[in-house]
């Protein structure tokens, strides 16, 4: 029994990868589902895709992998976070599609929280703001608009979960109603300073704290999967949502140290150790994880559009074909050209939040063509996360720590784009030899816990190099460009800031 079985749920598939016991990855199986949108900005999945493509994929990376699942010492979870849903405490029944943290129909309930002056209350007690963005918006929608959900609730009937509390309540067979403290910090109804629900936010919302999950540490003992489900019974020993997971697997323990996370958006944590930052620049507090019962924090900035701007080059202007042809491109461009492109295609997150902004790209000339467009494509990804750092720097001066950032994800495999996020936050870039840091966390936190693996200090000694990319750009260039960039992303926005 020395392999583990990560389980990665995402926003558009679910993954389950085998790791041995050093840690490398043995067999993958990887099944992607269908996105739904009712309405314009509403996204929603079925939960029974959500839970399918989650039991074949396990069941498939186990089989291609020649084991048992007696073979298998423990299950690590990591999930997309804030994704919501509902179901019958009896039947296991979903009462609702899960309604998924990209989805904007609670708005207008949002507004109205702000507008009351409740939205100090949630940044207080919770570290977020008050944005449709996390799930205790989405619960409140669900009470209110499926019919009777509310009475239902109130009478004990249904339970709430973010996907691995569904994931664990469905492999338990209804036994186990818990979640992790990192997915409940997203939730917008947890008390992140003291390690509960918050009964003012659940009172405001109309939420029953009886249909909340149990909250356990990162590495904890979740429960053991129905015997006929894989074919042994097998202890689900870690937890993690996926940025915090990914932190926890690019070995960030220590205060001051930073990763960021490129996907279809970007994902910056910082850990501040058990220093809650109240955020002045619309960053976000939240838990990065907790063992025995004590919470490290971390501030949080979100890029919405990072990998996705690749993929705009691709299918929207179709000026490539694929997503490697961006390097090669970059490195073509006319080095006399420079373009600035604001990727602001659903808004700018993090620290701007102006919802309304939209995509723009400055200083076209008759000669701007392909070349240049895929370098003002990748540029804007290091912009942006310059954006968070000086943020996050400004939120808490010990950030500067040893300055270096741990990168991740599918963009952070580009050496142009990963060297000139170098030059644009003068500072050292990490990639680590396995970018699959997420599952690796998830992994990591049930092997610690099972005793496969070893403890923190262990792990972050046995966390590995690929490639550090030092700073090549001189300071009055560095500036220079960085200043071109604010400047576009004023001309962007709509509101003063």
């Amino acid at each position: 029994m020395s392999y583990i079985l990560a389980i990665d749920q995402g926003t558009t598939s679910s993954r389950a990868i085998v790791f041995d016991a050093d840690m490398q990855i043995v067999e993958t199986a990887q099944e992607e589902f269908a996105q739904h949108f009712p309405k314009s900005g509403w996204v929603e999945h079925d939960p029974a895709d959500i839970w399918d493509t989650v039991v074949r994929t396990c069941r498939a990376a186990i089989e291609k992998a020649h084991l048992a699942a007696s073979d298998i010492a423990a299950i690590g979870i990591t999930n997309q976070r804030e994704t919501t849903l509902v179901w019958d405490k009896s039947t296991g029944e979903p009462i609702h599609n899960a309604i998924v943290w990209q989805d904007r129909r609670t708005s207008p309930f949002c507004e109205a929280l702000r507008a009351e002056g409740f939205e100090p209350e949630i940044t207080q007690r919770t570290g977020l703001l008050a944005d449709p963005y996390f799930s205790g918006t989405k619960l409140h929608y669900i009470l209110n608009n499926v019919p009777g959900a509310q009475e239902r609730a109130e009478a004990g009937e249904l339970l709430f979960g973010t996907v691995d509390s569904y994931l664990i309540w469905k492999m338990t067979n209804g036994a186990r109603h818990v979640c992790d403290a990192t997915n409940a910090a997203r939730t917008m109804l947890y008390d992140i300073r003291n390690g509960r629900w918050s009964k003012t936010i659940c009172d405001r919302f109309g939420i029953p704290v009886t249909m909340l999950p149990r909250v356990l540490d990162c590495a904890a003992d979740f429960g053991t999967t129905d015997p006929g489900l894989f074919g042994a019974s097998i202890p689900i020993m870690g937890v993690a949502g996926d940025q915090q997971a990914a932190t926890i697997g690019q070995a960030c323990f220590q205060p001051g140290m930073m990763k960021s996370t490129y996907g279809t958006g970007c994902f910056a944590l910082l850990n501040t150790g058990d220093t809650l930052v109240e955020s002045k620049k619309r960053l976000l507090g939240t838990i990065a994880y907790q063992f025995d019962g004590k919470p490290t924090y971390a501030l949080e900035g979100s890029i919405f559009i990072a990998g996705a701007v690749v993929q705009w080059l691709r299918d929207g202007l179709q000026i490539i074909a694929d997503a490697s042809e961006t390097m090669p491109l970059a490195q073509s461009a006319d080095a006399g050209q420079e373009l600035y492109m604001v990727p602001a295609f659903t808004g700018l997150g993090a620290p701007y939040w102006d919802a309304e902004a939209r995509g723009a790209i400055f200083g076209l000339t008759r000669n701007s063509g392909p070349a240049e467009f895929a370098r003002a494509a990748l540029e804007s990804v290091g912009f942006q996360t310059r954006d968070l750092l000086e943020a996050m720097k400004s939120d808490w001066p010990d950030a500067s720590g040893e300055g270096v950032l741990r990168v991740d994800g599918g963009m952070s495999a580009s050496d142009w784009a990963m060297q000139f996020l170098s030059d644009i936050i003068g500072a050292p870039v990490d990639r680590p030899t396995i970018l699959e840091t997420t599952a690796l966390g998830a992994a990591w936190l049930a092997g610690m816990r099972a005793g496969v693996y070893p403890d923190q200090a262990g792990f972050a000694a046995n966390w590995a190099l690929e490639k550090r990319f030092d700073p090549a750009m001189d300071e009055a260039t560095r500036e220079r460009r960085y200043a071109g960039w604010k400047d576009a992303v004023r001309r962007t926005l709509t509101t003063d800031q």
